[in-house]
Parts: structure tokens; sequence; C-alpha cells
């Protein structure tokens, strides 16, 4: 019982962190003026300490088993790609416009869908798909149009958009939950790659963030002129949010180490994060008398559809399947026979 007490505990810390993760990094956006390179930065160094900096140290004085490989690397380095592009994702998103508000629930619920599909690609697992995984999908989807079309707009939570800029909103949302999505496969290749190292992927990732989230922006910032400015509070704010990432996912991983299973600790937590996520922003901004009945519907399918996805997903028999990624590129979960 005890156990299962610290499995609940750190599954409680992932599904915070990940509920705080878009308010904290959308507020860094706004703090900067709206620019989406600056905040960029600041999510890139973020992981680059807890994702290289730190590795590099606990490899340095304790090792871990496992070996440095070629494709392990690259895997991995891909893995970190996909995470840094889905946090640019995210930021163009609000950049552009878009609210945290309803941003987040989707993300929340089209990532697991994707990351099921690219496993699934991956395992070969085409003909386990079952009526109610396909059904989570349908439920999943009409959340999310339902989320999206019934969010509240005003001057706190986010204007009404033209059509043509909340479809590029849209698109900045697809492109995160599709980049989330492939995260988790990926890294797992990497992972599989290094003879079930940890530390070694995730230095990986850290390297790929570094330089797709930290080098790359500061290169166009030098030949742009994007609108905002630097801040000491959307600094921070930015910062935050890279590390609320990292620690949701070393909430996962500690859950995994304790003996808890995909089946119900990724649910939980893909089901939670984005409800957190809902209330964090509604209180944020006072709009609790702007949130109509239909967006909660609207949230609990999206949750509800995240959720039968994962647990019903197509499972390859006696094989080890990676688990959902997290809104940014976290460490590498090690997962169990018969996960999501």
């Amino acid at each position: 019982m005890k156990g299962f007490l610290y499995i609940l505990l750190f599954t409680v810390v992932a599904m915070l962190s990940w509920g705080v993760y878009g308010p904290l990094l959308g507020t860094g956006v706004a703090e900067m003026g709206g620019g989406g390179l600056r905040p960029f930065i600041c999510v890139g160094l973020a992981y680059f300490a807890i994702a290289v900096v730190v590795p590099s140290v606990l490899l340095q004085l304790f090792g871990e088993k496992g070996h440095w490989s070629a494709s392990g690397v690259i895997w991995s380095m891909v893995a970190g790609l996909c995470g840094a592009v889905g946090a640019l994702g995210l930021i163009l998103a609000k950049k552009h416009g878009g609210s945290i508000l309803y941003i987040m629930p989707v993300v929340f619920g089209g990532a697991p869908v994707v990351n099921t599909f690219v496993t699934t690609f991956l395992a070969k697992t085409y003909k386990q798909v079952g009526p109610i995984f396909l059904a989570g999908l349908i439920v999943v989807i009409a959340g999310s149009v339902t989320v999206l079309i019934t969010a509240p707009h005003g001057p706190d939570t986010g204007p009404s958009l033209p059509f043509a800029q909340f479809l590029l909103v849209c698109l900045f949302i697809g492109l995160t939950a599709v980049s989330f999505g492939c995260y988790g496969p990926t890294l797992h290749k990497g992972q599989v790659a290094m003879a079930g190292s940890r530390l070694r992927p995730f230095l990986c990732v850290g390297v790929a963030y570094f330089l797709v989230a930290v080098l790359v922006p500061l290169l166009l910032l030098r030949i742009t002129n994007e609108i905002g400015d630097w801040s000491f509070k959307g600094t921070l704010w930015s910062v935050g949010g890279g590390a609320v990432g990292a620690i949701g996912a070393l909430g996962v991983i500690m859950a995994f180490n304790l003996g808890g299973k995909p089946v119900y600790v990724m649910p939980l937590v893909f089901g939670g994060a984005p409800v957190i996520n809902t209330f964090v922003e509604v209180a944020r901004h006072g709009a609790w008398g702007r949130i109509g009945a239909i967006f909660y519907a609207g949230l609990i399918l999206t949750a509800a559809g995240a959720v039968t996805v994962l647990i019903f997903a197509p499972r390859s028999h006696g094989a080890a399947q990676p688990v959902p990624a997290a809104p940014a590129p976290p460490k590498k979960v090690e997962t169990k026979a018969g996960s999501a």
C-alpha cells in the first residue's frame, strides 16, 4: 500500500507539472511582448541544464548500464528535435493569438493519439486496433473540436480571432500534438539502441534541444527584428515552463521505477493535466463566469478520449511499448510489457 501511495504521489507530480506548463510558457510569451524566439531560448536553456549538465555529471559520478551507439544517438537526437519543434509550435500558437485555455487540452488530447499510431506503425500491430480504441479516437476529436469552438474570448483569455488566423493557430496546435506524440517512440528506439541506458538518450535530447531551441533562435534574433524584448519576468516564466516539463517527466520516471504501470499512470497524467491547465487559466484570468457547460463537456470528452486511447491501444505481446510523450522533451520513461 505504501509503494502504491508513492506511485500515486509521483503521478500527481507529473500531472500537476504538465498541467501548469502551458500557462507558465504562455505568460512568458506575453511578458516578452508577444515574441516567440526569446521564450523559446529560455525553455531551451532550462532543458540544456536539466538534460545535458545533470546527466553528464551523473554519468561521470555513477555511470549507468548501456553504452553509446550511433543509431541510439541519431534516434535520441530525433526525439529531441520533436520535443523542440513541439515547444516551438506551442509558442507560435500563443504568439498568433491562441489561448492556452484551449491550446493545451487539444495538445494533451492529440499527443497520445499520435503516439499510439506511431507506436502501432513501428510495432506492426495494425490488426490489433479494436472498436473501443477507434471510439476513443472519435471522442478525442469531438472533444477537441468542442473545446476550440466554445472556448471563451475576452481581454484576458484572448480575443476572438479572424478565421484565417484561427486556422493558423490550429495548425501550430496540430504541429505541437504531432511532435510531442512522436517524441516517445523515437526516444524509445534510442534507448533500445543504447542497451537500455536512460541518461545517454536524455543527454542527446538535451544537445538537440540546445541546437534547435538556443543556437538557431539566437542567430535568428540577430538577423530579424522580432517584436518584443527581453524581460526579467518573461525570462523567469519561460525558464519555469521548461523546468516543470522536466519535473513532470521525472515524476513519470519515478512512478514507473517504483512499479507503476503505464496502463493507469499515463491515463491519469494525460487525463488530468488538461483539466488542471484549464482551472489554472480560468482562475488566473477570473473567467469563471465566461466558461459555459459545453466547453466543460468538450474538456471532459477530450480527457476521456485520451484515456480510452491509451488504455485500449494496440499492444505488442511480449514487447515493451513506449509511453506517450510529455508537453516538452522530458526524460525517457522506462516502459514495461503491455504499456500503451
